[in-house]
């Protein structure tokens, strides 16, 4: 049988090393401590938030309600819509129900703006400031290591100098880190958020070709009574 000793023995390990890095930073290993857990939280959030928009299920039901819009099916584009909560549905629930005009155009797309660009300015701040906090901690460090070689004893602990550098090259080190756990996700959420933009953009001009840019497309209490108006085809686009 694999022992079990040392893996009882590898989290206590562990402990006293993130102990003894926090011990070394100084005091602004804390306010980093807090920012990593605030950009690893948000990180996680907007990859959930994220993966349901552009997942293979949020493509899948993008690529057929611009089809059916296409195809002048407001029915169809608008059953769709309805059995999805991504930000394509809900742009496109306020195309087809309120007409697909300029103004509801731009409303409905300012009102998705919200969601997508939630957290993003935490995930700004953290990139600006982690590593400012760790030049901080660098700075304090060397203080102390020239308080303790000015302090005019003849024979100074290289142990206690020692600790000063030592408290300023891990706050530097712990900050770049900091910041870096919050660049990537950041790089790529925003990359995310100017592709999921040109796409509503796509989705509102089909739907203004479609079924004009002002009665609405679909039977609602919002739409004026009578029939409905019949659909116009929008030819598909040329490869």
């Amino acid at each position: 049988m694999i022992p079990l000793l040392p893996r009882r023995r590898a989290a206590p390990r562990m402990l006293v090393h993130f102990q003894s890095i926090m011990h070394k930073g100084g005091l602004v290993m804390w306010p980093l401590l807090c920012l990593s857990i605030v950009s690893l939280s948000v990180s996680f959030e907007r990859a959930v938030f994220w993966a349901r928009q552009n997942g293979p299920a949020g493509k899948r039901g993008f690529a057929a309600m611009m089809e059916a819009m296409r195809r002048g099916d407001a029915t169809r584009a608008n059953a769709l819509a309805d059995t999805s909560e991504t930000v394509y549905a809900r742009v496109a629930r306020a195309l087809l129900r309120d007409g697909a005009t300029d103004a509801v155009g731009v409303g409905s797309v300012e009102t998705e703006r919200i969601r997508i660009d939630r957290f993003m300015a935490t995930l700004s701040t953290i990139i600006t400031a982690a590593p400012m906090l760790g030049i901080l901690g660098t700075v304090t460090g060397i203080i102390t290591s020239f308080d303790l070689l000015s302090g005019g004893e003849a024979m100074v602990d290289p142990r206690a100098v020692s600790g000063g550098i030592s408290e300023a090259l891990v706050a530097t080190a712990s900050g770049l880190v900091v910041a870096l756990l919050a660049l990537f996700p950041y790089m790529a959420f925003g990359a995310m958020r100017e592709n999921t933009l040109g796409r509503l953009e796509t989705l509102i001009s089909v739907a203004q070709m479609a079924f004009g840019r002002t009665a609405a497309a679909v039977d609602t209490p919002r739409a004026a009574a009578g029939a409905p108006q019949a659909p116009r085809t929008v030819p598909a686009e040329v490869a």
